[in-house]
């Protein structure tokens, strides 16, 4: 059983575009982490050499020079503070060509002791003072003809300081809350996106699953199927077409042939009996009653296999039930057989066609007295929401209950000439009337149950 779950999920659409999302996650999640490790892995050069290039860059920007073309101080002081408080860490120093110094943050000539030996020319470099290594850059900017080189320095340290307290913490703050929130803001509209999307499928399929040969006029809607399921759902409707046609034709052969049969059997019956009596003449009209009576019922199992030919209406099932013991009551007496009717019914009311039921009921009444030996009782049981019928005859056994309902099966132990078919239409009136007609052996003898539980209670909630 659970195999066969796991291969449903495996073929369930749902289920393999939520994985993919899951996939996919995990894969983005994973390539974001994996840059930050590698980021982790090169911050002690990569990260504060690009960031003090463009430092320096940036501050030479904003340097500002005196009436004779001496740089005085910088515009932008927003990182000023950072040269006075972290001295010892961080400095700047504006130089010219020659590598005379013009412009000095408070960091002591010997914090750049180390940076004098090395030539000026644009771009990062880096140096080691005190033990503790540099990360630098000149800044290039050329004013009055005369260029000049604001020269940036900092300490790798306090860089790796930043980068790991603040910067890093930050990013992988950053990087969970990020995970937490596409886990849940994209699960949350996958989930929403293909419950709205698949839930015209789920109605095509509870759709699909209603249809009969009792609703082969019924078809699939195509609004609001996704376009990549319309043409099965149109080639769905094309083939219901094809079939209620062949079953349409089906239907119409039974009944034209069985109408068709039933005048020249009529007349050979006439015939049969006006002819002097012996014992041939006896053998074929007992074969014409046969064949009448099989064509009689070919004609009503037509009929009650087409439910627009039914008219429903409330019945009093008591009454139904009378009427049908009253009409074999004859029969019963000819075959020694008494009939008993235990009401328990209290009235009960059933939406069914009148016809119908009464049909149903002879059927199996008159099955009942045939299987019935003589002197024995066939019992109808009425309650409010079934019954049941009873003889005390041969029954059946228990590999030939699953056949009582096909049509034209009869078993070995008959003793009339039926055509098989009464039972088979009852079961086609109990399934156009959404009920349950089972059989179950009864040591001795057979008994139907006819279960009409849900009309019962809903005719009680009308009253």
């Amino acid at each position: 059983m659970m195999r066969l779950v796991r291969r449903l999920h495996r073929n369930s659409i749902s289920v393999k575009m939520q994985l993919a999302y899951v996939a996919g996650m995990i894969l983005s999640v994973s390539l974001i982490a994996l840059v930050v490790l590698a980021a982790l892995g090169f911050q002690s050069n990569i990260l504060s050499e690009n960031d003090i290039n463009d430092f320096s860059a940036e501050l030479a920007e904003n340097l500002q020079f005196n009436a004779e073309g001496i740089p005085v101080r910088v515009a932008d002081e927003e990182y000023l503070w950072l040269f006075e408080s972290l001295y010892n860490e961080i400095a700047f120093r504006v130089l010219d060509k020659n590598g005379q110094v013009a412009l000095a943050s408070r960091a002591a000539p010997e914090f750049w002791s180390a940076a004098d030996q090395l030539p000026l020319k644009a771009g990062p470099f880096e140096f080691q003072q005190n033990g503790v290594m540099m990360d630098a850059a000149n800044g290039v900017r050329v004013h009055n003809g005369k260029t000049w080189f604001f020269q940036v320095a900092v300490s790798r340290r306090f860089m790796f300081f930043a980068h790991h307290t603040f910067a890093l913490r930050f990013i992988e703050n950053g990087l969970i809350l990020l995970s937490i929130v596409l886990f849940v803001i994209f699960g949350a509209c996958v989930h929403f996106a293909l419950g709205y999307t698949l839930r015209p499928l789920h109605k095509v399929s509870q759709a699909a699953a209603l249809i009969s040969p009792r609703s082969l006029q019924e078809r699939l809607q195509e609004d609001h199927v996704p376009t990549e399921i319309a043409p099965l759902v149109r080639s769905f409707n094309v083939a219901l077409d094809r079939l209620e046609r062949g079953y349409r034709l089906q239907q119409e052969f039974l009944a034209t042939a069985a109408h068709e049969l039933k005048t020249p059997l009529a007349l050979i019956r006439a015939q049969l009996e006006l002819m002097p009596e012996n014992e041939e003449r006896d053998w074929l009209l007992s074969d014409v009653k046969y064949m009448s009576r099989q064509v009689q019922q070919l004609l009503l199992l037509t009929e009650v296999s087409e439910e627009q030919n039914y008219k429903f209406c409330t019945v009093q099932l008591s009454q139904i039930a009378a009427e049908a013991l009253s009409y074999l009551q004859r029969m019963a007496d000819a075959a020694a057989v008494k009939l008993l009717l235990n009401d328990q019914s209290d009235g009960a009311e059933w939406q069914a066609d009148k016809g119908a039921l009464f049909t149903l009921l002879k059927n199996l009444i008159e099955n009942a007295i045939q299987h019935a030996p003589a002197g024995t009782e066939v019992v109808l049981t009425l309650s409010p929401d079934s019954f049941t019928l009873r003889d005390f005859g041969p029954g059946v056994t228990e590999d030939e209950l699953p056949q009582l309902f096909n049509r034209f099966w009869r078993g070995a132990h008959r003793l009339d000439s039926g055509a098989g078919l009464g039972l088979a239409i009852c079961q086609e009136i109990a399934v156009t009337h959404h009920w349950i007609l089972s059989a179950q052996r009864a040591e001795p003898g057979l008994q139907f149950t006819l279960s009409n539980e849900s009309q019962y209670f809903n005719s009680k909630l009308v009253k």
